[in-house]
C-alpha cells in the first residue's frame, strides 16, 4: 500500500485491496489488515463504516493490539500511539511474559486496564496464542458481544485474563451483580498506574430510559464536538416506550446503531454507555447525558 496521509491514503488503498480481494470469493476464510508499530487504528476501522462497498461485503471482527510486556512503559512515555492501540482494541495480547517478573506482568496488565477496562487480555511469550483467541471474535459486534456476555458494559465487570493454556469458555458468562445504580450513576476508568499517567481515559455513564428525540441529537452533536477526542464509544439504551434495547458504537466522529433484542422481564430498563477518550469533559458529558432522559 502507499504512503501518504493515513486519513486519506490508508482508506483509499485499504478499500481498493479489499474490494479486489472480495472479488476472488472463496479463496480465503478473512482479511487480516496488519499496521505499523505507530499507527493509528481508527482510520483502517472506519474505512469498514465509511465505505458502502467494504461495509456490504465485508464486517470489521476485532482490533487486536500486540503489547510488548518488557518494553511498555518506555513506550507509554515516548508515544501517544501506543496508549491510542491500546484503547482502541477489542483484544489486547500481552506478549513478552517470559521477559518479566510476576510483578512487573501484573502492574503491565493494570496499566492497560487502565486506558482500557473493557479489552479482553491475552498473555503470550513469542506471540504464541491460538487463532480463535484473535481470528472470529465478532468483538467489534456490539450486538453478538452483548447476546454472549450481556454484562460486557457493567461497572466492575470482572475481568478474565487468558494464557496460553486458558480454558476458559470465551463465548458464555454467567456473572452475578448485587449493586444497583441509581440515574445519574457514572464512573471514570484510567487511574495512574505505577508506571503511567493514563491520558486516555474511560467514562462510564448510566441513566433511565432516555428520549430518543433528546438522546439521537445530543449524541450527534457530542461526537461532532468531541469526536477527534473519542476513540471509541459503546452503549445500550432503554428508549421509552421502545421494547427493543438499542445499542450504539462509534469511532471518533462515526456512530451507528442498531435495535438489538426485546428487553427481558428480569432485566433493568437502564441506559449505559461508554467512552474511551482523551481530554474528555466529564461533567459537561455526563450533564448533557442525564438531560436526555425521558
Amino acid at each position: 500500500m502507499n504512503n501518504g496521509c493515513v486519513c486519506c491514503t490508508v482508506r483509499g488503498d485499504l478499500v481498493r485491496v479489499v474490494e479486489g480481494l472480495t472479488r476472488r470469493t472463496g479463496r480465503f476464510d478473512a482479511i487480516v489488515v496488519e499496521t505499523t508499530g505507530l499507527a493509528d487504528p481508527a482510520p483502517v476501522a472506519q474505512t469498514f463504516f465509511m465505505d458502502d462497498d467494504v461495509r456490504a461485503k465485508t464486517r470489521l471482527d476485532a482490533v487486536v493490539a500486540l503489547v510488548d510486556a518488557k518494553h511498555l512503559p518506555l513506550r507509554l512515555k515516548d508515544s501517544n500511539e501506543a496508549e491510542d492501540q491500546i484503547a482502541f482494541a477489542d483484544v489486547v495480547i500481552v506478549n513478552k511474559t517470559d521477559l518479566v517478573t510476576p510483578e512487573e506482568l501484573a502492574t503491565v496488565e493494570a496499566t492497560i486496564r487502565a486506558i482500557n477496562p473493557m479489552a479482553r487480555i491475552h498473555r503470550a511469550e513469542r506471540a504464541g496464542v491460538a487463532l480463535n483467541d484473535v481470528l472470529d471474535r465478532g468483538a467489534f459486534d456490539l450486538k453478538r458481544v452483548l447476546d454472549n456476555d450481556p454484562h460486557f458494559l457493567e461497572h466492575g465487570h470482572p475481568d478474565h485474563v487468558c494464557g496460553p493454556d486458558c480454558e476458559h469458555d470465551h463465548h458464555h458468562h454467567d456473572h452475578e451483580h448485587g449493586h444497583d445504580h441509581d440515574h445519574g450513576h457514572h464512573h471514570h476508568h484510567g487511574a495512574a498506574s505505577p508506571i503511567h499517567d493514563a491520558g486516555v481515559k474511560s467514562l462510564s455513564l448510566r441513566a433511565g430510559e432516555m428520549d430518543p428525540k433528546k438522546f439521537l441529537p445530543w449524541l450527534e452533536k457530542t461526537t461532532q464536538i468531541d469526536g477527534p477526542n473519542i476513540l471509541r464509544l459503546k452503549g445500550i439504551i432503554a428508549f421509552a416506550d421502545d421494547p427493543d434495547r438499542f445499542v450504539v458504537q462509534g469511532v471518533h466522529m462515526i456512530v451507528e446503531g442498531d435495535h438489538q433484542r426485546p428487553w427481558r422481564d428480569d432485566e433493568k430498563r437502564e441506559t449505559r454507555l461508554v467512552f474511551i477518550g482523551r481530554d474528555l469533559d466529564t461533567e459537561r458529558l455526563q450533564r448533557t447525558f442525564e438531560a436526555c432522559l425521558a
